[in-house]
């Protein structure tokens, strides 16, 4: 298979699903294709674009050399689209879930691959109303993208459990602080991702499925990490979408120093350890269930150690190669997330007030755009 693996490496790129509301009533809007005919032509870095439902807004970063160039697109991009929202009564939040809107109530995107997936995987699909971060990074070799994405895969549950941003769902509090997770479960081709032996094995493996057309291609793989060798990245796509953009922002910074950390292993010749596929499915759904509030399993070893405790060494061992990435300071902003909780924790709080969750959303929504908003204009 062609790939792009050609360098240079630890790149990033920043996708992130919005949601459009209502900004009365502040449910779900179908509304992209509106935001779309304004922004036609409108110079940017970064894209705007569709996602499976009219209520999403997808925006995504380009290949950026830093964390910092990453979160000025990113900030920017906010900015327009919450900008544009508001000239049309609407609104912008970013959560992993909208707290208490109606998946029967949502319209698909009119593009012919949404249309292809709502008619191949029908009442899976159509409820799929969430909302998820995708970080990519830049790698220079493709039989080092499949080792980087082989070590990932334990990583998966540290970064679900400090993403968890969504413990509600149609209205009802679901005692889960990634609600996102088991819903995006229930697609085929997802969660913690096969074991491959290089890029050729990987290869070869994704020929068999798109020659018997079970797929089209390898992008119908959603698993939490892929290689994705057009363009040239390791993808990360486990956490649930941040409120704050530095909170996006620290889990990219965390997931660049930890490609870094298996690159380089990589190149030192060295072999990775094999875990039990069934106790790296389970440590993710301890994260989903329970976010830093809970318990990871230790692996190798077989004991359990809280999942903030198990993330602090984590970030101990990875800050190295953070600051070596000029990526300090996104980094950092992981201790807010320590200190003061995860986007979950943040809703439950808000929650527990008045028990009423318009107050949750807006709430989200006055924390999802930044500050100092520029016009279209400048």
């Amino acid at each position: 298979m062609e790939h792009r693996f050609t360098g240079p490496p630890y790149t990033i790129g920043v996708e992130e699903e919005l949601m459009i509301v209502d900004r009365d009533t502040l449910d779900l809007a179908s509304s992209i294709e509106g935001l779309l005919e304004v922004l036609q032509g409108v110079e940017k870095d970064g894209e705007v674009k569709p996602e499976l439902m009219e209520s999403v807004c997808e925006i995504a970063t380009e290949p950026c050399a830093s964390t910092r160039e990453a979160g000025d697109q990113l900030r920017a991009l906010r900015r327009l689209v919450g900008q544009v929202a508001g000239e049309r009564g609407l609104a912008i939040g970013s959560a992993g879930t909208h707290p208490f809107a109606l998946w029967e109530d949502q319209r698909v995107v009119s593009l012919p691959r949404y249309r292809e997936l709502i008619a191949d995987l029908q009442f899976v699909a159509r409820q799929e109303i969430i909302f998820g971060s995708h970080v990519h990074i830049g790698l220079d070799d493709p039989d080092k993208a499949i080792h980087v994405a082989n070590g990932m895969r334990v990583h998966v549950p540290v970064l679900l459990a400090l993403s968890v941003n969504s413990p509600f769902w149609r209205g009802q509090q679901t005692g889960l602080q990634s609600t996102r997770t088991p819903i995006f479960r229930a697609f085929p081709r997802v969660g913690i991702p096969p074991r491959y032996e290089d890029f050729d094995d990987w290869s070869k493996r994704i020929e068999i499925m798109t020659q018997t057309k079970v797929i089209p291609d390898y992008t119908w793989l959603w698993y939490d990490v892929r290689p994705h060798p057009r363009f040239g990245t390791i993808e990360l796509r486990a956490t649930d979408s941040q409120t704050r953009v530095e909170h996006t922002l620290a889990l990219a910074a965390l997931i660049q120093a930890m490609v870094k950390e298996l690159a380089e292993h990589y190149d030192a010749g060295k072999s990775l350890s094999r875990y039990p596929y069934e106790m790296l499915d389970e440590n993710k759904w301890l994260a989903a269930r329970h976010g830093l509030e809970g318990e990871l399993v230790d692996l190798p070893a077989t004991e359990r150690v809280g999942a903030a405790e198990l993330t602090r060494r984590l970030m101990d061992r990875l800050r190295p190669h953070s600051e070596e990435l000029g990526s300090a300071e996104e980094f950092a902003w992981l201790e807010d997330i320590l200190d003061n909780g995860t986007g979950a924790a943040r809703q439950a709080l808000v929650y527990e007030a008045n028990h009423d969750l318009q107050e949750v959303v807006r709430d989200i929504v006055d924390a999802s755009v930044p500050e100092t908003a520029e016009t279209l204009g400048d």
